[in-house]
């Protein structure tokens, strides 16, 4: 197969390393090739308005303070028929979920992208969901026992900006670092946080602490 007849990637993840493995990868197939490759949404969207693409991977979180969460929207919205495969370093099913909501087409946690990526894409390019297997297993038995058992929260009702800064609340960020991180003012941290406590049912900020990290303990056990 001649190069204009594969397929165009985009390559969207702010670590190099990871960009030029999973590149090395692809460009090794005779039916897709990568095109492009970006830190940041905004790097994304120039490249994405400049060349057409069949399909974008993309990390969740990226540089430039926009997640890859809300890079998804934007490209559902403004390129229909582009196809969008998640590769990102989270396992749990609340990722998956949300990525899935937000209109991607697949994802692959970048543990098993070394064997399973090209399944993925070639998956993804015929028109079907692709979740790994581990995944897939995880969000059925979710589905079965239902959400949020660890902790009891309705963390379902955060949006995703707010899902967000409840997941940095947790790693031990403050809202001045959150702020910075996230290319935010601190007076809207500071709004999202009180929209969080208000949707969890939380009255103190230290509850809320505590409330954020006993939520990503209960996620770390099960990955």
């Amino acid at each position: 197969m001649d190069k204009v007849n594969k397929a165009s990637v985009l390559i969207v993840d702010d670590h190099p390393l990871i960009r030029q493995g999973i590149k090395r990868i692809i460009d090794m197939e005779d039916d897709m090739v990568v095109c492009n490759e970006a830190s940041s949404a905004d790097e994304a969207i120039s490249h994405l308005s400049r060349g057409e693409h069949d399909i974008v991977i993309v990390d969740i979180t990226l540089d430039g303070g926009v997640s890859g969460i809300e890079l998804i929207k934007a490209i559902r919205k403004r390129y229909k028929d582009i196809k969008i495969l998640v590769l990102s370093m989270h396992s749990e099913t609340i990722y998956v979920e949300r990525a899935l909501r937000s209109g991607a087409h697949g994802y692959i946690t970048k543990k098993d992208a070394p064997q399973n990526i090209v399944e993925a894409i070639r998956t993804v390019l015929k028109g079907e969901i692709y979740v790994g297997k581990n995944l897939s297993g995880k969000i059925i038995n979710k589905l079965i026992h239902g959400y949020g058992e660890d902790t009891g929260m309705p963390i379902d009702n955060l949006s995703d900006r707010e899902y967000e800064i409840f997941e940095l609340i947790g790693s031990g960020y403050g809202t001045g670092e959150i702020a910075r991180r996230l290319n935010l003012s601190a007076n809207t941290v500071e709004s999202h946080r009180k929209k969080i406590k208000e949707k969890l049912g939380i009255q103190t900020g230290p509850e809320l602490v505590k409330n954020a990290v006993q939520w990503l303990l209960s996620q770390e056990r099960e990955k």
